[in-house]
Formats: structure tokens, C-alpha cells, sequence
């Protein structure tokens, strides 16, 4: 297979899988090493597919465009990895996925990286690669304080989640 065709297979593979694919899983699938998974993912994106990168693979973005759903944002405050589980815990037992995080570096700007949280078990493999890799969550750049889009089933679904977050010290208010 050439490198097109290659790019074309890992695009349709993303668009069939139910779930998040690793680079691994691809290159196995492609008989190619994970690097060159890697860069073909990044010539992906590049051409436009929007493919993100989750804690447990890539994923084709999916915007909420069904009425059904709604996104929001929360700016987020807390120290410690403990509050971070509390956080994301929140949001998902009450029916919300935690899309993405960004914080506002005083060098690079906005830094934004996707979470696709979509219950405890996403929470704890992501907390589980943090661990492992010994990387440092984002907010620990800004003190504590970064933004949360979540995707929910509707607004007053996201005013469930903003109340128990402030109810838990979680929301930023100063």
C-alpha cells in the first residue's frame, strides 16, 4: 500500500470505529511503525480531517450539530490531582463529557488539548497516563485555572453541572 492509500485506509478506519483508535492499533493494522502512523495523522489533519487526539486514541471530530445536544463552557479552578478527578467525576455522573481543556499561557497564548471524557472510566486512564508519564496537567501552568467545554444533553443539563462544580469549590469566581 503507498502512503496514499495508506492515509485514505487510516481515514476510513477513524471514520468506522466505534471507539478511539491508538497509533499502535493502526500501524498493526498497516504493517507500518507508529511514527509513520503518526505523520500520516498529522498530513491528515493538515489536508483537513479533523482528527483529534484523545487519552485513548484518535478520534474524527464530531461536533455537536444534533438539537438534542448542548456545549457550554466552565472556568475551572483547583489545585491537586484530587480536585481534577472530583472535577471531571462531577461532570460525567451528571451526564456530561468533558470535551477539551484550555488555559491562557503568558507566552503561547491560548493552549487547548482534547479530553473527550466521557465517564469515571475515561477519567481514570487519563489520570493513569498523567501518572505513568509523570507529565503535569495543563492548568498547573496557570495556577489552577483553565476552561472545560462539555457537551450534555441540554441546557438544564449544564445547569446541573455548573451548580454541583460551584457547590464544590470547583468553579473559578474571583
Amino acid at each position: 500500500m503507498n502512503a496514499a492509500g495508506r492515509r485514505e485506509w487510516i481515514a476510513k478506519l477513524l471514520a468506522e470505529a466505534g471507539a478511539p483508535l491508538s497509533a499502535s492499533a493502526i500501524a498493526k493494522q498497516c504493517a507500518v511503525s507508529r511514527q509513520v502512523v503518526v505523520g500520516d495523522i498529522a498530513l491528515l489533519r493538515a489536508g483537513g480531517l479533523g482528527v483529534l487526539a484523545t487519552p485513548r486514541g484518535y478520534v474524527l471530530e464530531t461536533p455537536a450539530t444534533s438539537p438534542e445536544l448542548y456545549e457550554g463552557t466552565v472556568v475551572c479552578a483547583h489545585d491537586g490531582d484530587g480536585r481534577m478527578v472530583e472535577e471531571l467525576y462531577t461532570v460525567v455522573d451528571l451526564g456530561g463529557a468533558v470535551l477539551d481543556v484550555t488555559v491562557e499561557h503568558s507566552v503561547y497564548g491560548q493552549i487547548c488539548a482534547q479530553l473527550h471524557v466521557f465517564s469515571r472510566y475515561d477519567t481514570d486512564l487519563f489520570l493513569e497516563k498523567i501518572r505513568e508519564s509523570g507529565a503535569r496537567p495543563l492548568c498547573d501552568l496557570t495556577g489552577g485555572v483553565h476552561l472545560h467545554r462539555i457537551r450534555c444533553a441540554d441546557e438544564a443539563a449544564f445547569r446541573r453541572i455548573v451548580e454541583a462544580l460551584q457547590r464544590r469549590g470547583i468553579l473559578f469566581t474571583r
